[in-house]
């Protein structure tokens, strides 16, 4: 029995097309438009759309900034640039400030160092000087006994021995003794005792013929000048 609803195809009978495709005043080209909701050319305004032209006719420029091309380094804007140049700038010049300060700063203690050297030699030599102007009267007493001891005396050989130990510690210190006979006299070196009328050894006036006291001295520091006699 056949249900009147239900259609069944014979074979060799054509089925029917479906609605949309071949349709009756369709063109052909509109067969493989994109339907709505599916993607299709991107519509004016979005990326990689040209910009529809003004009304004028012209290009529309955007004014989003132009982006960097692939492997050049970003655009710097000229005002940052400038204000790096002036940073630099003021650094170099506060470098350049600092280091003539530092270099006046070690002048200045180079120079205190040497002033503080030299000082503290002057006062040493005082006082170096100073021991020995008060060593100086018993040094002289010890010379006096000397010539003036009999050459058996027991007691002469020890007078020797205090006598030459305190040469050799004044020595250490630097200081030494001149006797400056037969040379000419000089005021700054010598004192004047007294002097003879005529030159003793056909010597030449102004030659010290005897000397008095041996001088002592300390570098160029003159302890006590040479008590001489000079010929006239």
């Amino acid at each position: 029995m056949t249900d009147s609803k239900q259609a069944i195809s014979e074979p060799g009978e054509e089925r029917p097309e479906s609605p949309g495709a071949g349709a009756p005043g369709e063109h052909p080209g509109q067969a493989g438009a994109n339907p709505p909701g599916e993607a299709g050319p991107n519509p004016p305004g979005e990326a990689g759309a040209p910009t529809p032209p003004t009304a004028d006719g012209h290009q529309a420029h955007s004014d989003q900034p132009e982006a960097a091309r692939p492997g050049e380094p970003p655009r710097a804007d000229s005002t940052e640039i400038e204000g790096d140049l002036d940073e630099l700038v003021r650094v170099a010049a506060q470098r350049d400030e600092y280091l003539a300060l530092a270099q006046r700063t070690q002048a200045d203690f180079e120079n205190y160092r040497k002033r503080v050297a030299r000082e503290s030699a002057l006062a040493k030599e005082r006082g170096v000087a100073k021991l020995v102007k008060e060593l100086l009267p018993a040094l002289d007493n010890l010379d006096r006994a000397l010539a003036a001891a009999a050459q058996d005396d027991p007691l002469l050989e020890g007078v020797r021995l205090v006598r030459s130990e305190l040469s050799a510690a004044l020595a250490r210190v630097g200081v030494e003794s001149f006797a400056p006979l037969g040379e000419k006299f000089d005021p700054v070196l010598h004192e004047a005792m007294a002097t003879t009328p005529e030159p003793a050894n056909g010597r030449d006036g102004g030659t010290i013929v005897e000397v008095y006291q041996p001088g002592y001295r300390l570098g160029e520091h003159i302890i006590r000048p040479a008590r001489v006699v000079v010929a006239a």
